[in-house]
């Protein structure tokens, strides 16, 4: 539910030892429009965090061979090095060997 005042979501909030819904405005929903529930919910089990030693890349793979190992695939992104009039410098990273390298173009 939205309050009609101010649009923000209402929240659950307890007025008057009744739980109600309610908004930062001042607003308070009548209790015969919405029923409240309040659960507490705890979690206490403790989860175990995996590291990872790999590193894992998000740019995207083109064809682009390695001058370093001649693999066919490496990684992609641009970046821009200098004033917003030049254009951006495109890196290259072999998906084989890591080697890094700035684009031709």
């Amino acid at each position: 539910m939205f309050c009609p005042k101010c649009g923000s979501m209402l929240r659950p909030k307890v007025v008057r030892d009744k739980k109600v819904l309610g908004c930062n405005c001042g607003y308070v929903a009548d209790s015969a429009q919405s029923t409240v529930t309040f659960t507490q919910k705890r979690d206490d089990v403790s989860k175990e965090v995996e590291i990872l030693e790999k590193e894992i890349s998000v740019h995207p793979i083109v064809d682009e061979e390695c001058p370093k190992c001649k693999n066919p695939k490496s990684y992609f992104w641009s970046q821009q090095m200098r004033a917003g009039d030049e254009p951006e410098t495109q890196f290259f990273k072999c998906t084989k060997c890591s080697h890094q390298w700035r684009g031709s173009k």
